[in-house]
């Protein structure tokens, strides 16, 4: 049975390797980004195609991809001159997996279905390491039916595929998911400056942390990792996490719900990023604790 074509728009940090994953999985990919060069560059490494547009891109796929740094740029790919909207196939299937408003992805939902198509949203989990891997944790959001006919390309990219509801549920989650990331990666990192400033190794107490009730992902993949290394490198921006915090405050606005620890915890990767300047890794958050602090890691 021959294999849906597969089109990639987004070769970033995460989009390359998860390319490498659908390619490996057997799928005709067509890649393009906006980066000049950059899609030549993947496709001479993966045995791709290169696109010069995204209508292009779209003229030659059964499923598109979009991954993406904000719902701002899904816009563009879709609906802006030479976008996807312009040549999509009949029943062609959108899985945006950026980390996406999830208002906005449901608009996008309803302007792909104008022109005959399918939008699910499919964001991610897992960084670069496990996108290397095709470890990724996807949340998907859409009708039950159409998740299956592309589950097979998503399985070549992650090992959990959840079904979050309906679209736009996914995008809601991914932002709720960082939301608790981010605490767990903040009240940690205040936990090991406390530890040191009172004597204990660093890493000693992330050993602790790891066999104990404290555990959290950050304590298991990034403060040995990135943090205590001064590597500062995950793979994921700061500039990033705060725009999911500001997407999980806004989803805590519109159902009403209060959240006072959330509020403060998005406004102090807020400072950092605004205290950091642009390009930082979300790991390098730890400077504003430790300038706070007086004293590093």
């Amino acid at each position: 049975m021959t294999k849906p074509s597969v089109g990639l728009i987004g070769i970033g940090s995460m989009g390359w390797p998860m390319g490498l994953r659908i390619r490996q999985g057997g799928f005709p990919l067509t890649v393009y980004d906006a980066v000049p060069g950059r899609a030549d560059e993947f496709a001479k490494a993966a045995d791709a195609k290169p696109a010069k547009t995204c209508g292009a891109l779209a003229r030659d796929c059964d499923i598109v991809i979009t991954m993406l740094p904000t719902s701002r740029e899904v816009g563009q790919v879709l609906s802006g001159a030479d976008g996807v909207l312009q040549t999509l196939r009949k029943d062609a299937i959108v899985i945006e997996m950026s980390s996406g408003l999830p208002s906005r992805t449901r608009e996008f939902a309803v302007e792909v279905k104008a022109k005959g198509g399918i939008l699910i949203d499919g964001p991610v989990s897992g960084g670069v390491p496990r996108a290397k891997t095709g470890d990724l944790a996807i949340m998907v959001g859409g009708e039950p039916a159409v998740i299956e006919r592309v589950r097979p390309v998503l399985e070549t990219m992650g090992t959990t595929i959840t079904r979050v509801g309906d679209v736009g549920t996914a995008h809601a989650m991914k932002a709720l998911n960082n939301l608790v990331s981010a605490g767990g990666f903040l009240i940690g990192v205040e936990a090991l400056l406390i530890g040191k400033k009172f004597g204990i190794d660093s890493e000693v107490m992330v050993d602790i942390l790891n066999a104990s009730s404290g555990m959290n992902n950050s304590t298991q993949k990034k403060f040995k990792q990135y943090v205590l290394s001064r590597s500062f490198n995950a793979g994921f921006g700061l500039d990033l996490m705060v725009k999911d915090l500001g997407i999980a405050l806004e989803l805590s606005r519109e159902t009403a719900t209060p959240v006072p620890f959330a509020a403060l915890c998005r406004e102090l990767w807020a400072a950092a990023a605004v205290t950091l300047g642009k390009g930082q890794d979300h790991t390098a958050m730890t400077k504003l604790s430790e300038r706070l602090a007086g004293f590093e890691l």
